[in-house]
């Protein structure tokens, strides 16, 4: 699980931080959140996911995992998923986890989101 202020995100979208931006998180996640009007709350919770996988994972990010690894997507009734890159799926096998869930919330100024990883 991890919690993420909204507003540390709502200032890089203001300042027009794309470099950070464009390395936190992935082309397909900006194209989410970049039309939303609030798309601060949006960054926060992807990010949020990406700090609490790489938690239940048991590695942090640049031990083997980056940001870019892991995107959060949507399936047909916009339930959030988590994608993997060919190295997160390698860390994933190495470690026995065949699924993931993923919740994501936003309010009061803040973002959480929750990863559970499942092995057999």
């Amino acid at each position: 699980m991890d919690i993420v202020e909204v507003v540390r995100f709502q200032r890089f979208v203001e300042e027009g931080n794309e470099a950070l931006l464009d390395r936190l998180f992935t082309p397909a996640e900006r194209e989410y959140c970049r039309p939303r009007r609030a798309s601060a709350q949006h960054y926060a919770a992807r990010f949020a996911a990406k700090e609490a996988f790489v938690k239940a994972l048991g590695m942090g990010i640049r031990e083997g995992i980056g940001w870019q690894d892991v995107e959060v997507t949507h399936d047909p009734l916009d339930k959030p998923l988590l994608r993997f890159t060919p190295n997160a799926q390698e860390r994933l096998r190495e470690r026995n986890i065949t699924r993931s869930h993923l919740s994501l919330s936003h309010d009061g100024g803040m973002a959480v989101a929750m990863v559970i990883l499942e092995s057999p």
